[in-house]
């Protein structure tokens, strides 16, 4: 399998980027091929002490960046040749089996919809990030690919997060919520109320109704339904949240000898607890409805969240998700006025 991956999207680019795909290199078992300007690649691996896993992969060359201030039309337009756009004209014209990049998630997002191209029948493309809960773990979708939607581009979330939720993640017939003000069927805004209707009647979508961000973290869903707004908002905070609470217990451990010595005895389930609250673990999130594979890595993603990341989208890309969600929208209800 061929992974092609943006090699000067993200914060810490290209540096971790090719770190972690040294490791992958070396670890997982796939053929990588990086794009961006291959002397500046080539230098940077030096630097990193990653030559020889380096001349592994191959190079998409391309000489323009595309930076995270620019506009996300620009990855069509002005940064047509950035490592971005070259990337992802190469996964849909079948050079790669997938696409990874820790770039502008909007442009990333134009490009899935523009140069890709969505899956037939799809309104729009989902960012759906994969987060750790009380229970395990649960999927947003939509987390801020559409700040406007239609309820039955709520609808198409929900299907396409249950079905990557069954092929890739292991879940059996997942518990899809509505994210909501009230778990009473009659509550929120007319998005809402028209939307829980069609995810209610859809048949074989397991929809457990309306779930209040509280409930959330409990794991009461596998796949938590919002428009981009609300679902980036509770990505937002939920990511915000989790590393204070690791910050506030690390530092009741700091306090004295004492808690010093208590944190010493319960290292093991402090590692534990830091992990499981480390969204990093998942390593990146699928653009759902893209009609190849297209993967989100975090912006500030480091080298072992890069490894990740080429775990999920090797396993992803195995599952043949984007093919059981052809089949899945091909014809159905949820498919109508397919390319809006």
């Amino acid at each position: 399998m061929r992974i092609i991956i943006d090699g000067f999207g993200g914060d810490n680019a290209p540096g971790e980027i090719l770190l972690g795909c040294a490791q992958a290199v070396e670890e997982l078992g796939v053929d990588i091929t990086v794009a961006g300007d291959k002397d500046k690649l080539l230098a940077c691996a030096k630097e990193k002490g990653v030559e020889a896993a380096f001349h592994k992969m191959e190079v998409l060359h391309c000489p323009d960046v595309l930076a995270m201030e620019d506009e996300p039309g620009s990855v069509l337009k002005e940064k047509s040749e950035s490592s971005m756009a070259a990337g992802l004209r190469a996964v849909a014209q079948g050079q790669g089996e997938a696409f990874a990049s820790a770039g502008n998630s909007g442009a990333l997002t134009v490009g899935a919809t523009m140069i890709v191209k969505r899956i037939k029948g799809v309104k729009r493309v989902a960012f759906a990030p994969v987060l750790p809960s009380a229970q395990g773990f649960f999927m947003i979708s939509d987390a801020g690919a559409n700040v406007e939607c239609r309820p039955e581009m709520l609808l198409q979330f929900g299907l396409m997060g249950s079905i990557y939720m069954e092929q890739v993640m292991g879940v059996k017939s997942p518990r899809v919520g509505l994210v909501n003000v009230g778990t009473e069927s009659h509550k929120g805004d007319p998005l809402r109320q028209n939307a829980y209707g069609l995810l209610k009647d859809c048949p074989g979508l397991n929809f457990v109704g309306n779930i209040e961000p509280r409930d959330i973290p409990y794991g009461h869903c596998d796949v938590v339904v919002a428009d981009g707004f609300t679902g980036n908002t509770v990505l937002k905070l939920y990511e915000g949240t989790a590393l204070a609470i690791v910050g506030m217990v690390k530092d009741i451990f700091k306090k004295s000898a004492k808690n010093k010595l208590a944190a010493a005895m319960i290292y093991g389930d402090l590692q534990g607890l830091k992990k499981t609250m480390d969204y990093n673990t998942y390593g990146g999130a699928a653009i759902l409805g893209a009609a190849k594979p297209v993967f989100k890595m975090h912006g500030n993603a480091k080298a072992p969240a890069v490894k990740n990341a080429l775990r999920l989208v090797r396993d992803c890309t195995q599952s043949r998700y984007v093919d059981k969600m052809r089949d899945a929208l091909a014809g159905g209800s949820a498919g109508e006025n397919e390319q809006e």
